[in-house]
């Protein structure tokens, strides 16, 4: 246990880690040793954390004490400017800096001894990384599409909802959305160029009138997709044959909020845990039957169930000639992250229609954690992941275009970049 029992040391700790949250103008040898100090009081604090680390004792800290200071000392090194989100690669999101350091303080048995413990948000000081994969597969024309936006928003985690360590910094808000078209591309193309501009835009124009969360995410993304689903009409974006389904996700540090429209799905995988995050809309599913014959629809078998034997959803964004059995109402869930979760996997119908969540689970942490022990890679995981189910999918005569995104939850140090 990481035991901070001299200011000297906690001072240390501090002043590493504002470093770090700082950018540096450095012209000076100095510049590789800081590094090397600051990545390993990281890597120190994060095995901490994550409570898989062996007792670390002061003197681990104690012993750069001079070093640092020297160095912090050193009139070459400017530390005025603030840190700006940026990714290393592209697909490599560095978590934001977060500066000043958060303590609690805990009793500690009779013996009066206090533990200081690091509270922040599970996503706190964590990279994400990602990659997708997205192929016209078998389909003689590729209607899929894929966004992904780094930082589409930013606020602090709390006020975005569902955090757990409320009076925390701001942070980036990450989007991700596949898209899978049908009767052509221009629905899906649409969206994934425009879909996560409209939930920023409702997001800052929503106000939460004493809303939950959770009520304030729900408007925000019903309007959202409501909205969208107008502007393929107005902006004549796409003939009304034309449609797509759409499902959205936004990771912040706390959360991960998931909108979706039709088949297309996202999984969460925790540990040996499989967690479905999105609930296919399919024509004969016993509450969407329901409602599209309410309204005098019909689901017609042919080649599966199909909504008057033409479309193989019931919810998307278009497809204006099937209205009001096909609507662009999403279903929304909220799930809270943990330090168990390994990735999160969106991927259109051309993966789930030839394998089962089960069986992207299996691959996915058998290849995430053998190359997280690998030696450092200039591809991240989740790209080779992507890849690999991609492959599997062609292989397994998929017959429709696949896109694959997934984005890898674990920390840094799990994937031993520094």
């Amino acid at each position: 246990m990481l035991k901070l029992r001299h200011v000297k040391d906690t001072t240390i700790l501090y002043v590493c880690l504002h470093l770090y949250g700082r950018r540096l103008r450095v012209a000076s040898p100095h510049v590789p040793l800081i590094r090397v100090i600051i990545s390993e009081i990281r890597r120190m604090l994060m095995e901490y954390e994550d409570g898989d680390a062996n007792p670390v004792d002061s003197s681990e800290l104690s012993s750069v004490s001079s070093t640092v200071s020297s160095i912090f000392s050193s009139s070459d090194i400017d530390v005025s400017s603030n840190i700006s989100i940026a990714s290393s690669s592209s697909d490599e999101i560095l978590a934001a800096a977060v500066v000043p350091l958060t303590l609690a303080v805990e009793e500690q048995g009779e013996e009066g001894g206090v533990t200081r413990r690091l509270k922040k948000c599970v996503g706190r000081n964590k990279g994400v990384a990602w990659g997708f994969k997205s192929v016209i597969g078998r389909r003689k024309e590729m209607e899929d599409a894929v966004a992904v936006v780094p930082g589409f928003m930013s606020h602090t985690c709390d006020h975005v909802g569902g955090c757990t360590n409320p009076g925390s910094e701001v942070s980036p808000i990450h989007f991700f959305g596949v898209y899978d078209g049908h009767g052509g591309s221009q629905v899906a193309k649409f969206c994934a160029e425009r879909m996560h501009e409209v939930i920023a835009e409702e997001w800052d124009q929503e106000a939460s009138n004493g809303y939950k969360w959770q009520q304030r995410w729900e408007s925000v993304m019903s309007s959202s997709f409501e909205r969208a689903d107008n502007e393929v009409l107005t902006e004549a974006a796409a003939p009304e044959i034309v449609g797509s389904t759409a499902v959205a996700v936004v990771l912040s540090g706390c959360q991960i909020i998931v909108s979706n429209c039709g088949d297309s799905r996202a999984v969460l995988f925790r540990g040996t845990e499989t967690i479905p995050l999105t609930v296919d809309q399919k024509p004969d599913r016993e509450d969407e039957l329901s409602r599209i014959e309410e309204q005098d629809g019909k689901v017609i078998h042919w080649n599966g169930a199909r909504v008057f034997g033409v479309l193989a959803m019931s919810r998307a964004i278009g497809d204006r000639y099937l209205r009001p059995w096909i609507i662009p109402v999403p279903e929304i869930t909220f799930t809270t992250r943990t330090n168990e979760d390994e990735c999160l996997i969106i991927a259109s119908d051309g993966l789930w229609d030839v394998m089962s969540n089960t069986e992207v689970g299996e691959v996915a942490r058998r290849i995430l954690r053998r190359r997280r022990h690998c030696a450092a890679s200039d591809v991240p995981a989740a790209q080779i992941l992507a890849d690999s189910l991609t492959e599997i999918a062609v292989g397994r005569n998929s017959s429709d275009n696949i896109s694959v995104v997934v984005v890898d939850l674990k920390s840094k140090r799990k994937q031993q970049h520094i």
